[in-house]
């Protein structure tokens, strides 16, 4: 009698697993990332040129002051090569973090799609990982795009600059899981206004356009928390040939971030759809 109640409590664990994510995410990207490829040209060409505007305009303009700065291993190099990754980071961010933002909550709060989506056999797993590969995606083309420009303009000083790229894929996936999870708390457009409350400060501080030397020890501390210095770190680290044990400590925070944000997003539809 004691085995069979026991066998009774574990089924609810065993068939946990299927509910939580069934193995369809792919069909929740392929379904976005079609939706998005037709509706959202316009946004999304948009968005790719920002951080062009700000390499000619900071980069090439400014630049042709400025001269030359130090690189993070000592060397004098071109200040149009010292923002270049930063806005190469930047991009990567962008793509990323608006997808899951504020597409998802539109689909969370105002179409309810999630709602039709985990009414099949579709778990919040799967509609996790699925959004965020759009945003994912969105957020390596981005890149891509920018690292074309970074290198028609002579701006990567090193063959490290090949694994830039994917260097850019973890941090819009870091990105992107971070997004959906505190979307998934915000339900007013003018709670949404906080994300550019946020996204414009870390763009500007996070030793984007000047070292963090600058700043007082206080800030710097503080800076280095916010996961856009680790991204620019990584990524001026890789095109500036500055290669040192010490990103690897980056890659690990983003690792972290992505599967914190995956864990915790899928926590939370589960919470708001399946209970």
């Amino acid at each position: 009698m004691t085995g069979i109640v026991a066998a009774s409590h574990r089924r609810p664990r065993r068939l946990a697993d299927p509910a939580m994510y069934s193995g369809n995410a792919r069909v929740v990207l392929w379904r976005g990332w079609r939706v998005a490829s037709r509706t959202h040209v316009g946004v999304m060409i948009s968005g790719f040129f920002e951080p062009i505007f700000y390499l000619l305009s900071f980069g090439i303009g400014l630049g042709a002051m400025v001269g030359t700065v130090t690189a993070p291993d000592g060397r004098a190099i071109p200040y149009a090569a010292y923002i270049a990754p930063a806005l190469l980071a930047t991009s990567a961010m962008n793509g990323a973090i608006y997808d899951s933002t504020w597409n998802v909550f539109f689909k969370l709060n105002h179409s309810k799609l999630y709602d039709g989506m985990l009414a099949t056999r579709l778990g919040p797993l799967d509609v996790a990982l699925g959004e965020i590969g759009v945003a994912l995606i969105r957020g390596a083309v981005y890149a891509a795009g920018f690292m074309v420009v970074m290198t028609a303009l002579g701006l990567n000083l090193s063959w490290w600059a090949l694994a830039a790229l994917p260097a850019t894929v973890l941090i819009a996936f870091g990105f992107a899981a971070l997004g959906m999870a505190v979307t998934s708390y915000l339900r007013t457009f003018q709670q949404m206004d906080w994300i550019n409350f946020v996204l414009l400060p870390m763009f500007l501080l996070s030793a984007t356009f000047y070292p963090l030397s600058v700043y007082p020890v206080g800030v710097q501390w503080f800076i280095q928390a916010m996961p856009l210095w680790h991204a620019v770190e990584l990524v001026r680290s890789l095109t500036t040939g500055a290669v040192h044990p010490a990103i690897l400590w980056h890659v690990a925070y983003f690792g972290v971030l992505c599967l914190v944000g995956i864990r915790f997003t899928a926590a939370r539809l589960r919470a708001l759809f399946l209970t």
